[in-house]
């Protein structure tokens, strides 16, 4: 499907060249008596690489059709793939670990994800804003340092490092923003 460059906005995905480019950033200027100027950074969803488009309001561009499904991770498999099953047709299928990027670091086995496919083909994951998962690694607090805004680094379940402040401890669970891997405060059972 095309659209005008006008009816793109921020996280369209558009396909270019043979690859497909989600919009992070979206600008429309018009200086002065000048015709407008669209300006679009983009990150490709295959190889992950940034870059910039500069288009007149008239270009029109090819919209990708996404689709989403519910899926349960699995297990990641000797080769690099992150293997899920659809929660519909319990359909197993692998998802390549440089497809995945970051991500997995905040899911778990049997967690539910939903994947992003493009012509059948799962193409990344989509987090939820936010993850509870278990420090099993972090170094004990000195008494009395505590009630500083230092931070450390802890280890979680799924391997991933973050920095926790120092009252944080192996065994806790903690909430965790997927957007940047930031602490968010300790979970009580």
């Amino acid at each position: 499907m095309s659209a005008r460059a006008t009816e793109l906005r921020k996280g369209s995905v558009i396909e270019k060249d043979g690859d497909l480019l989600i919009i992070t950033d979206y600008e429309h200027k018009t200086p002065g008596n000048l015709r407008a100027i669209i300006q679009m950074k983009t990150k490709s969803l295959k190889t992950g690489s940034t870059g910039a488009i500069r288009a007149s309001s008239n270009d029109s561009f090819e919209v990708a059709y996404l689709d989403r499904r519910k899926a349960e991770y699995l297990y990641k498999d000797g080769t690099d793939n992150f293997i899920f099953m659809d929660g519909e047709t319990f359909e197993q299928f692998p998802l390549p670990s440089e497809l995945a990027n970051d991500a997995m670091g905040y899911v778990k086995e049997n967690d539910t994800v939903e994947i992003t496919f493009h012509d059948g083909r799962p193409i990344g994951v989509e987090l939820p804003p936010s993850v509870i998962l278990e420090v099993v690694e972090a170094e004990q607090a000195v008494k009395g340092n505590t009630a500083t805004n230092v931070k450390k680094e802890a280890v979680l379940e799924t391997g991933l490092t973050v920095k926790v402040p120092l009252h944080v401890n192996a065994g806790d669970k903690i909430k965790i923003k997927t957007a940047d891997g930031e602490f968010q405060g300790r979970v009580n059972d």
